[in-house]
């Protein structure tokens, strides 16, 4: 839906009805699908085949969700997690492993702040934090060689410092690291950081994605550029 407003975006991103499918997106409530027979899901658990066998692994509502937040942000993917924290875990786990190292900015979310200076310590995960509007070179001196990522929010919560993605993002990628922003705060609504030069982009969608204080969850969209920038 490239060509489309981001208002219809908002609508109808990520899930297109065939003829005689009801145009509102169905909630697939159910916990596993059904197949004729043990093979077809022997190739679905091998993953030689695309399909759904578990909700927990692939869900067609949560598919299409995804599907929608990563049109909306300008991203190739996405995936949708349990919460806020458990995209930013996910999305920095997924880089660094015991021994590695990370920077991020210090006017960042109180939970993300102590999922980065401590859970993440007690996995063997270090962290920098430098001042958000330090200088690039300010940045830069926090680098080791073993950092993994540079990490920082869109819009401060509840800070409200504004970032300079494109500085961050040039930063990472001098030294060869994606930059990840938690979008959290102002949406694709309002910023799109992979416009800006960021990697990959974290939501809390229980905040303004949700809209109505209805759902907890989260989620990690991919610009698709991490391999070029990086």
């Amino acid at each position: 839906m490239s060509d489309y407003r981001l208002e219809t975006k908002c609508l109808h991103a990520g899930y297109t009805p065939a003829k005689g499918e009801p145009c509102a997106l169905p909630i697939y409530q159910s916990t596993t699908f059904k197949y004729d027979t043990t093979d077809e899901m022997g190739q679905l658990f091998d993953l030689k085949a695309e399909g759904y066998f578990y909700t927990r692994l692939q869900n067609p509502t949560n598919d299409a969700v995804a599907a929608k937040i990563a049109e909306l942000e300008g991203g190739v993917a996405a995936l949708l997690t349990s919460s806020g924290q458990a995209a930013n875990f996910y999305a920095v786990f997924n880089i660094c492993e015991a021994g590695d190292h990370i920077v991020a900015a210090s006017t960042i979310y109180g939970g993300t702040f102590n999922l980065l200076a401590v859970t993440f310590k007690k996995l063997g995960i270090e962290c920098t934090f430098v001042d958000t509007d330090s200088s690039a070179e300010e940045i830069a001196a926090a680098f080791r060689p073993n950092t993994k990522a540079l990490f920082a929010e869109t819009i401060a919560n509840p800070a409200l410092v504004v970032l300079d993605i494109e500085k961050y993002a040039k930063v990472a990628h001098k030294h060869g690291v994606p930059l990840i922003v938690d979008n959290t705060f102002a949406t694709p609504v309002n910023c799109r950081p992979f416009e800006w030069g960021a990697d990959i982009v974290t939501h809390s969608t229980t905040k303004y994605m949700d809209g109505h204080g209805l759902q907890v969850g989260g989620a990690i969209i991919d610009s698709g550029n991490l391999t070029a920038s990086c």
